[in-house]
């Protein structure tokens, strides 16, 4: 071919050496396009109809295909393919382009092997018994060993030396290797292993408590990782560490679309109480509250009716109270509220009481993720909820302050409190007419 194009050159009265290096250029272009062109053709006629017949298909490990993308892995021998029977036609350096040539499709063949160790990953699984037998890790040995044989492979290819003289040569270096170049080493393979199981990207927001890395990932390097702490500082870790540490990314969050919002208010003991018809009376006026009002006073109503129960003792049968209530309202406040993600998980629960009061988390996403759009939302969330409390008859648990103890010594001043008498004479201590209610007769 490249003599055919050089007496056309020739033909036009270029020189003889001229002719003969523009006829090589122009070999070489059209081997390239050739190449690509081949490919593209082997996506579009071949590899694009499997998809939709795999797509259409009832069977589900076939889809793994798809997603691991086999199929165009595959594909990328093609050029080399086409290359290798372009080589004839520059007989000067035929015996490099074999070699490149084949060292390009010994590594293609590892890239293909590792993809189809994937699809075989999960499509195992799929299965009930992947779940008690995981392989992920054997695969994971398997796929390293067979780049460890195509690369020596490889270099045996480019090199001539036989693969065993290459593997000892190897095993002589590597007690050398180890003690000279171990950061480095563990650097490479952390770095290989984070890359391949995607655990951490640019921009994603890790936390690291070892090393107190918290904050956005700005640079990974082979044996180092440089985080940008939320206070503008810069942590460097290496990369190993990532791999022998436990660590938190944040990169799961933002993906699914909502930020978990987990607190709790702290509620009084001694504000919780059963509904009276006044108190109901008033929250039925609150209007996400009536669905929840109608529906449970007539199933409490129907139960009490049917299992004859004495109601005129408020212990007796059901009754709703102050707390179940406030309960239903916040998960209906949440429920309606524009900035919490209505597809993932909102509760309002109660945990175990303690001395500081009975905790009632509230527990929701937020659709926004930024932190600063996410603690504004948290706040008015939690703004509301503790202006609605007393609207319920519930108080907010708090250790006394200094101002409770002035307003106490205020009500020893003003008379409303009285001093118990000594021992002997008198009646105790009253508190007469302050707060919900009065405690007489306490000690």
């Amino acid at each position: 071919m490249v003599d055919i194009f050089a007496g056309w050159f020739s033909a036009l009265g270029l020189s003889e050496t001229f002719d003969l290096v523009l006829a090589n250029i122009v070999v070489g272009i059209i081997m390239i396009v050739v190449a690509f062109l081949s490919k593209f053709l082997f996506e579009k006629l071949l590899i694009k109809p499997i998809e939709i017949i795999v797509r259409k298909s009832a069977f589900k490990w076939d889809d793994h295909l798809i997603k691991h993308k086999l199929l165009y892995k595959i594909a990328l021998m093609i050029p080399a393919i086409v290359i290798a029977l372009f080589a004839r036609a520059f007989p000067a350096i035929e015996g490099l382009i074999y070699k490149l040539v084949t060292t390009y499709l010994i590594f293609i063949a590892a890239v293909v092997i590792d993809s189809f160790l994937d699809v075989f990953t999960s499509a195992y699984q799929s299965l009930e018994t992947s779940r008690d037998k995981p392989i992920k890790s054997y695969i994971t040995v398997v796929k390293i060993m067979i780049y460890i044989v195509a690369g020596v492979i490889a270099v045996s290819v480019l090199t001539g030396i036989s693969p065993w003289g290459i593997l000892s040569g190897i095993g002589a270096m590597t007690a050398v290797l180890l003690v000279v170049f171990r950061d480095s080493l563990l650097g490479l393979v952390a770095s290989i292993q984070i890359s391949k199981n995607n655990l951490v990207s640019i921009g994603d927001w890790i936390e690291v408590p070892k090393f107190q890395a918290d904050g956005d990932v700005i640079d990974i390097t082979l044996t180092t990782i440089r985080i940008q702490n939320w206070d503008k500082t810069i942590t460097t870790i290496p990369s190993y560490a990532l791999i022998s540490e436990s660590f938190k990314n944040w990169k799961g969050m933002f993906q699914a679309g909502g930020r978990r919002i987990k607190r709790s208010v702290f509620i009084d003991n001694s504000s919780i109480r059963f509904l009276d018809d006044e108190l109901f009376d008033r929250l039925y006026r609150i209007e996400i509250l009536r669905p929840y009002l109608e529906s449970r006073k007539k199933e409490i109503e129907k139960f009490n009716r049917e299992n004859e129960i004495d109601v005129s003792e408020p212990v007796n049968g059901r009754r709703m109270t102050n707390i179940g209530t406030f309960r239903a309202y916040v998960t209906a406040y949440l429920r309606n509220h524009p900035g919490t993600n209505k597809d993932m998980i909102i509760m309002v629960r109660q945990l175990q009481p303690a001395d500081t009061g009975l905790p009632l988390e509230i527990y929701c996403f937020s659709k926004d993720t930024s932190w600063v759009n996410y603690e504004s939302l948290q706040s008015d969330i939690f703004d509301h909820i503790f202006a609605s409390m007393p609207h319920f008859g519930l108080r907010f648990f708090q250790n006394p302050s200094g101002r409770d103890v002035r307003a106490l010594g205020d009500l020893f001043v003003s008379g409303k409190i009285s001093v118990p008498r000594p021992a002997g004479g008198g009646s105790s201590a009253t508190i007469n007419n302050y707060g919900d209610r009065p405690l007489d007769n306490q000690q």
